[in-house]
């Protein structure tokens, strides 16, 4: 992979989806795409973050996330410092935008940043020198998410053009919805929220909206379940075996779909009430392929938002370099 590949990439931050245009997330997947060979681990990838340092720094529960931002950050040769805030001084009250510059002021290169208030990327981003990817904020956007949805996809249908992707159950809650809606429109393919009234009521985005399931498969492409946010519904009306009933995903319903349609989930799985265990574990399911192809991705992001930041800080370092010459 050359270095320096060409691509309209010039943002040092990824704070979201629906502030790229098309052909900056076709850039982000085509790097990617570069990148997959080496995303695995099997073949050793361009250091091209060689003596840089990432900052993982999640106040929520990650699992995938926070783990392929590692690896890809490592693979790229740089070294990953991960931010535990239970045992941070934000528990001492300390603020976000505080505790980011003191962190800054340390040394970084990249903030990998989980936070369950909306909006807190592009605070933080405000606040630093350095590049800010958004690992998920509320439920307002989940980018590299998508963006490995999309590699997903087109790796295994060969096109991202004129697809029917649905997007299935708590549409609500979900920042993984939201991001590829965003995406899947700017690239001109139809999205449909799936999910029972109170959740596909009332939401904060304009989006195609269905409450039957069955209806809608026969015009999927692709089929992405979403987990059931438990946590997030407080006081929300919501009769697990009804959805169950209505929601879940088996073989007899996945047959109603396009033939070959594929089946996504972002993960954690809630195995019996999203889906049965044959269709998370059968031919149709590129849930463990989106695993893959989520460190590929990250590898991109991180090498394309700090690509960005050394251009933006070069003209300084230039002046910097002809002062000490006099």
């Amino acid at each position: 992979m050359p270095k320096t590949a060409p691509t309209p990439w010039t943002r040092r931050h990824l704070l979201g989806i629906e502030a790229l245009s098309a052909q900056e997330i076709k850039a982000l997947l085509d790097a990617a795409d570069r990148f997959f060979p080496f995303c695995t681990g099997r073949r050793r990838a361009p250091r091209l973050l060689e003596d840089r340092t990432v900052l993982n720094l999640f106040c929520e529960d990650s699992t995938r996330t926070r783990t392929s931002f590692t690896l890809a950050a490592e693979r790229l040769g740089a070294r990953v410092l991960q931010f535990h805030a239970a045992t941070s001084s934000l528990n001492k009250r300390e603020s976000l935008a505080d505790t980011v510059r003191n962190i800054d002021a340390m040394g970084v290169d990249a903030i990998v940043l989980r936070h369950p208030e909306r909006g807190a990327p592009e605070r933080v981003a405000q606040a630093v020198g350095c590049s800010v990817l958004n690992a998920g904020d509320d439920a307002h956007e989940h980018p590299t998410q998508a963006l490995l949805d999309l590699l997903a996809l087109r790796r295994r249908l060969g096109r991202l053009e004129g697809l029917t992707l649905a997007l299935v159950g708590d549409v609500r809650h979900s920042r993984v919805a939201r991001s590829n809606l965003f995406a899947h429109t700017k690239l001109g393919n139809r999205v449909i929220f799936v999910g029972p009234p109170v959740f596909t009521q009332d939401l904060d985005v304009a989006v195609e909206t269905a409450t039957d399931l069955d209806a809608v498969l026969p015009q999927c492409d692709a089929v992405m379940m979403l987990r059931v946010q438990f946590e997030r519904h407080e006081s929300l009306a919501f009769d697990t075996d009804a959805y169950v009933r209505g929601y879940q995903l088996t073989p007899a319903r996945l047959a109603r779909a396009k033939p070959g349609a594929l089946v996504l989930h972002p993960g954690p799985v809630n195995r019996g009430i999203e889906m049965t265990d044959e269709v998370a574990d059968g031919p149709q399911s590129v849930i463990l392929f989106q695993a893959t192809c989520g460190v590929a991705v990250r590898m991109a992001a991180l090498a394309l938002c700090i690509a960005a930041l050394d251009r933006e800080r070069a003209p300084a370092r230039a002046k910097a370099g002809k002062g000490k010459r006099r």
